[in-house]
């Protein structure tokens, strides 16, 4: 007798929780920060208060930081507190000497800081869904749930749109790289925070001022940094050099190891990673599946926290019932 195989329930099945979510309104200031030791690396560290229980882990991508998190972690308090670090050489977060910005290298920073506080509710966007993947198929006891906002899976389209300022496709050529990063880094922290929320942004004009305000003094005192500029073109490559991988090493490969219950979200409208590789994604991890939202770009925990909140609510919610 032939022992059925269960069948996995339909990729776009994403439930909603009903349950009432705090008010977003006045829009919530950043939360507390503190560094904080995770092995050998000092992390800038942002954290939410919550109930005792699982916490949740939130990382960003790249040029991001932790206050990407800032309305999705509000909303999410009630339920689980949690922490958003910056990850090394973004945000306040000096990398250590000798840091190697490989996906890897961030993977293995985040859980020095999960620690003994695992398993935990993972989330990661863009680069930082990358990241969150590498440690939920590398390390299944840390990870309870894990959530993949427009993760940064192979894309290698050459398109200057995904870029928040056309020039970066020649910041580092022979000849004209000097000049063009001398162009881009006279730009003003407002112009630049201005760039980043259109290009990640469906609708920029959906970005509070107050949070302009705040990403503005963010890339401010990065432009003191002397380490931020060399980070951001380290990781940038790295990303690169991981999505030309192929082999057991892959992403896609990686992928069909993650054993945790997982929410994949993307933006239809998302410029920087295509959608058109959403489906696939959600597909090689086993217990995947997948929330597309219209007119949202690439940080649906920004632009939709209300919908993006209730789907990750509905998920914890099944997979306490076991229906997930």
């Amino acid at each position: 007798m032939n022992t059925p195989v269960p069948t996995r329930p339909p990729l776009t099945h994403v439930p909603l929780s009903t349950r009432a979510l705090p008010s977003l309104d006045p829009v919530p200031p950043p939360w507390p920060a503190a560094f904080e030791e995770a092995g050998t690396a000092r992390l800038h560290v942002r954290r939410t208060p919550g109930p005792d229980g699982v916490p949740a882990v939130y990382v960003h991508g790249l040029g991001g930081s932790s206050t990407n998190w800032t309305d999705l972690a509000a909303l999410l308090a009630p339920v689980a507190g949690g922490t958003a670090p910056d990850l090394p050489g973004f945000g306040y977060s000096e990398p250590e000497e000798g840091f190697d910005f490989t996906l890897q290298a961030h993977a293995d920073v985040v859980v020095r800081h999960i620690g003994k506080s695992g398993p935990v509710h993972l989330f990661g966007n863009s680069m930082g869904g990358a990241i969150a993947l590498l440690i939920a198929a590398q390390k299944p006891e840390l990870v309870k749930t894990l959530t993949l906002i427009s993760p940064a899976v192979p894309d290698l389209r050459l398109d200057p749109r995904r870029l928040s300022d056309p020039r970066m496709a020649f910041a580092y050529l022979p000849l004209v790289g000097a000049r063009v990063r001398a162009q881009l880094a006279a730009l003003g922290p407002r112009e630049r925070a201005s760039q980043v929320i259109k290009l990640c942004f469906a609708d920029p004009s959906r970005f509070p001022a107050s949070r302009l305000d705040e990403l503005a003094e963010e890339h401010g005192a990065r432009a003191g940094f002397a380490w931020a500029a060399p980070a951001m073109a380290r990781s940038t490559f790295a990303i690169f050099r991981a999505w030309s991988t192929l082999g057991k090493a892959s992403l896609w490969s990686v992928a069909p190891l993650v054993k945790a219950p997982t929410l994949v979200v993307w933006g239809r409208e998302d410029r920087v990673i295509s959608v058109k590789r959403a489906v696939r994604t959600a597909r090689a991890i086993p217990r995947a599946r997948l929330l597309v939202l219209p007119r949202t770009g690439h940080v649906a925990q920004m632009e939709r926290p209300v919908v993006v909140a209730k789907a990750v609510l509905g998920m914890w919610e099944h997979v306490e019932a076991g229906t997930w």
